[in-house]
């Protein structure tokens, strides 16, 4: 039986073959590290890691290069900026369809005396945008939020809520774990003061491999919360105060960078419209299969009922409501080999704004490499599962 990955949600499979190609050439003829080789392979590897650094600021309109830093994550990225900005007596906001990466570094700060507030959601995760400038504090300094759902995929409105934060001097710190690679991102016009972003989801990348991107004034305002070697001022053991090297100690995950700057590479050959285009195609054409079953009450889905105005990514949850969903999916994996992610996503926040808490749902997420055919078996197994 073949297998129908819908899962791009967790991370995107298959990649391009020129990532894995990359890597490996990576493994095979290069292998080694930067700013501490004093030979010819090395410095040519550095162009590469520029070269990906530069790729990622125009990509995500970006000030300069050097302010790209690379972690392990977005998870990473988002404990780096998170603990390293904010100060015992600041409030933050967040919205109610955050995920844990947010959500958990939040809480642990709740115990060092940070407040955060939840910026109320609709049950199809849509931001209350009404409700930001009062829930704004004397001593509100940021405001953090997942540009996409990684649940309903509903699409926040970063330009609405970027020009809100501005007028009140707030830092704008995003999330884009489930946009970045399939809508467009712009720091400058929508006042982003840190973008936190993950390599092996839409940008194609392998897995291990993220990082951020800050605006200038942001940088002196966090505290490296990591420290030790950069191969930069070894002479000293104090951690250097300029960018990348400031947040960059330690070893690189160099086959993670050549395999996004591979990932990379293939986006800005088919551009993002026609990337997002593919995506939502597929993703509307799975609600409309969807949608006879229901108005039958076999399922419920989560979530915008359509892409219009590209408010939707490509993932969508659902519940089985005549079948338990973790025996759904289960089913849909081992009986039609339809690969989902079922439970409560890391986010079980945002379920409880989608009304799915504490069953959860089961989502199914798309990506460059699915087609209708795999779209359509899914809507057939679901129907044939839920006795249609």
């Amino acid at each position: 039986m073949d297998k129908i990955y819908l899962d791009n949600g967790a991370t995107s499979y298959p990649k391009p073959h020129e990532v894995a190609d990359a890597v490996y050439d990576y493994m095979l003829h290069c292998g080694t590290n930067i700013n501490r080789g004093g030979y010819q392979a090395a410095y040519d590897l550095e162009g590469t890691v520029f070269e990906t650094r530069e790729m990622l600021v125009d990509m995500f309109g970006g000030q300069d290069c050097k302010n790209v830093v690379f972690t392990k994550n977005i998870t990473e990225s988002l404990n780096v900026v998170l603990k390293g900005f904010l100060k015992p007596g600041d409030h933050i906001l967040c919205s109610s369809m955050e995920h844990n990466a947010v959500m958990r570094p939040l809480v642990q700060l709740e115990a060092q005396g940070i407040e955060f507030s939840r910026i109320p959601g609709t049950e199809r995760g849509e931001l209350v945008l009404d409700a930001v400038e009062g829930m704004i504090k004397e001593n509100t300094v940021a405001l953090v939020m997942t540009h996409a759902s990684n649940i309903c995929g509903t699409v926040n409105p970063l330009a609405e809520v970027g020009a809100i934060c501005k007028k009140h001097g707030l830092k704008f710190i995003v999330d884009s774990a489930q946009t970045a690679g399939v809508l467009p991102i712009d720091m400058k016009s929508m006042n982003i003061d840190a973008l936190c972003f993950t390599g092996h989801k839409s940008l194609l990348g392998p897995q291990g491999i993220g990082g951020f991107i800050l605006d200038e004034d942001m940088i002196d305002k966090i505290y490296p919360i990591l420290s030790g070697g950069t191969g930069s001022i070894s002479h000293t053991e104090e951690t250097p105060d300029f960018m990348p090297d400031k947040f960059e100690p330690g070893t690189m995950n160099l086959p993670g960078i050549v395999g996004l700057h591979a990932g990379l590479k293939w986006i800005q050959e088919r551009g993002l419209d026609a990337i997002a285009d593919h995506e939502l195609g597929l993703t509307q054409r799975f609600l409309d299969g969807l949608k006879p079953l229901e108005d039958k009450g076999l399922v419920r889905i989560c979530g915008l009922p359509g892409t219009a105005d590209r408010k939707r990514v490509g993932v969508v949850s659902i519940q089985t409501l005549k079948v338990d969903c973790a025996d759904a999916a289960f089913r849909l994996d081992f009986e039609y080999g339809v690969e989902t992610r079922v439970g409560l996503h890391c986010a079980p926040n945002a379920h409880k704004t989608l009304g799915t808490y504490p069953t959860g749902t089961i989502r199914f997420s798309f990506g460059n490499f699915n087609t209708a055919e795999e779209v359509d078996t899914a809507i057939r197994a679901i129907a044939e599962i839920c006795g249609e």
